[in-house]
């Protein structure tokens, strides 16, 4: 074996002291050995010489630091979303726009399975005009079969009345969550963990089963490929010894060509245990896998009209703010995995929310402060500056959902939030302004995992239909490079190790069609992604 030398149209570094090279050379461990022109290779001795990219552009891997395995087990359902979407195998869903179109796609579905539950994904009431879609209109599809309907938020789902009853829930069941119409009866839609989860495990939906067996893992890592994207977390997994196994299995493979940091939920065990779990955790990470974080959940979704919200609430819609940890549960389990230095990754949407969160770890710290921690509020969409304030001073990271400004950002203006708080959602320049460590991010499967897509968000805050959210928290577009390469990976304690082209760094690149400072940042998501080339090892989109 023996070092390789890349040649490339440019390669952008994210390195300032070395922004931009031709050649990187990378030893045959898939380590970086030298970075510049064809005279700063060194002295390796006998080097292959590989130009397959000499007309193409180099940039770090990307690094996706929320996302979730679900992206390469969802696809086994049904799409039902708003916009058109690819699978990781390559087909192309549309999307759908009524009622009637979701219910025929589903008794299509019906039709190929034969039998068995009939499952749906991506569908978001705020896109479909009329009466939100209730077990009703499912029972169009069947009476006798479970159809269950997962928003494209993951904190709502819809059932039929099969699904209802098979779950156990009847017009006398008094669970929150669990939602009636104005007459008494079961609506069929339900709200947060405590109230779908009783219907997802019984139809084959569980987020566990939906986790990580190996098909999963292997269409995860085809859909990071496809995108540029060689570390991605899995940013909510119970980590049972099961899906332990499959990951160290999948991930043991030379030709596994993803690093994956599976977050351990703070819902799967007991709270006394989750701290002595994900130390156990840590202590298995290798190359390829790395453990040992915890992801806890507080509120839900903005979208979904779950999250919490500060005065003055919701602007229109119904208010169902829930908490999946309580704020004084928040505060004990926040101090306990601080104390035993575990990095806490928090779900914070609404500003009730990310206020909590900050009050919980101002306790912890100030009780227990430790150096680097690292801890990160994930989504954290609306909160102000005095609460970002409050957040560098905990020097705690932020990572945005910038993704909500194009794909939910009409909605959140005219219905869930109004213009002044749509306006300042997901305030990238205002973090950056005061010095928090950024990162951005899909949520995959809830929107597209696309790390170019995520820095064009970031940089033109334009909706859907065009309208730009917030002009003063654009950031520019080496800053939204930045915080998809090596800002993500320093939200998951990685930036000594991926993130930029440097020498001793892991050889992980995204390789690109187009220059993305030359197609500019209005058509940043028009930069084209041949694949990636992980640990040294090239691997085109679509080769596996």
């Amino acid at each position: 074996m023996i070092p390789t030398v890349f040649s490339a149209k440019r390669i952008i570094t994210m390195d300032p002291s070395r922004p931009e090279a031709t050649h990187v050379a990378v030893s045959p461990e898939g380590r970086i050995l030298a970075v510049g022109s064809p005279g700063d290779m060194g002295d390796w001795g006998e080097v292959r010489h590989d130009d397959r990219f000499a007309d193409k552009v180099l940039m770090p891997g990307f690094v996706e630091g929320h996302a979730h395995m679900m992206e390469g087990s969802i696809w086994r359902f049904t799409y039902l979303g708003h916009y058109e979407r690819t699978a990781p195998d390559g087909r192309v869903w549309p999307g759908i726009a009524s009622a009637g179109e979701l219910v025929a796609r589903l008794r299509e579905r019906a039709a190929e399975l034969g039998d068995g539950p009939i499952i749906g994904w991506g569908f978001d009431p705020l896109f479909v005009p009329g009466e939100r879609l209730s077990r009703l209109d499912l029972d169009q599809v069947s009476t006798t079969r479970p159809v269950v309907v997962l928003h494209s938020n993951m904190h709502l789902l819809t059932a039929n009345s099969a699904a209802l009853e098979l779950a156990g829930y009847d017009d006398a069941t008094d669970v929150p969550g669990v939602l009636r119409g104005k007459d008494g009866i079961l609506h069929g839609e339900l709200h947060e963990m405590g109230a779908m989860f009783p219907v997802m495990r019984r139809v084959g939906a569980s987020f566990r089963s939906m986790g990580g067996d190996a098909e999963a893992i292997w269409n995860f890592a085809r859909s990071a490929c496809r995108a540029g994207v060689t570390t991605s977390t899995d940013l909510l997994n119970d980590l049972g010894d099961d899906m332990l196994a499959n990951l160290e299995e999948a991930t043991g493979k030379a030709d596994y060509p993803l690093r994956l940091v599976p977050m351990l939920s703070a819902m799967a065990l007991p709270p006394q245990e989750i701290g002595p779990r994900a130390t156990a955790l840590q202590a298995r990470s290798t190359d390829r896998l790395r453990l040992g974080g915890v992801k806890i959940v507080t509120d839900g979704s903005i979208q979904g009209f779950t999250a919490q919200l500060l005065e003055p609430g919701y602007y229109r819609g119904t208010d169902n703010r829930s908490w999946n940890i309580a704020p004084e549960a928040l505060r004990t389990m926040t101090d306990d995995l601080n104390r035993q230095g575990i990095q806490m990754h928090i779900h914070v949407n609404g500003d009730g929310a990310s206020l909590a969160a900050i009050e919980a770890l101002e306790a912890a710290l100030a009780g227990h402060f430790r150096p680097d921690h690292r801890h990160v509020l994930q989504h954290c969409q609306m909160a102000d500056r005095a609460q970002l304030r409050r957040i560098a001073a905990l020097q705690c990271c932020v990572n945005l959902f910038a993704n909500h400004l194009y794909y939910f950002g009409d909605k959140h203006y005219e219905v869930t939030i109004g213009p002044e708080r749509a306006s300042r959602m997901n305030p990238c320049a205002s973090a950056l302004e005061m010095g928090i460590p950024l990162a951005i991010h899909s949520d995959a499967p809830i929107t597209p995992l696309a790390p170019l897509v995520t820095a064009w968000c970031a940089v033109n805050r334009r909706t859907d239909s065009g309208r730009q959210l917030g002009t003063s928290e654009r950031i520019g577009l080496n800053a939204a490079l930045h915080a998809i390469t090596l800002g993500a990976a320093y939200t998951l304690k990685l930036d000594s190790e991926i993130g930029s082209v440097e020498v001793g760094k892991r050889a992980d690149f995204a390789v690109l069609e187009d220059d993305p400072h030359a197609l500019g940042a209005e058509r940043l998501r028009e930069v084209r992604v041949w694949g990636t080339v992980f640990g040294g090892r090239a691997v085109p989109a679509g080769s596996f």
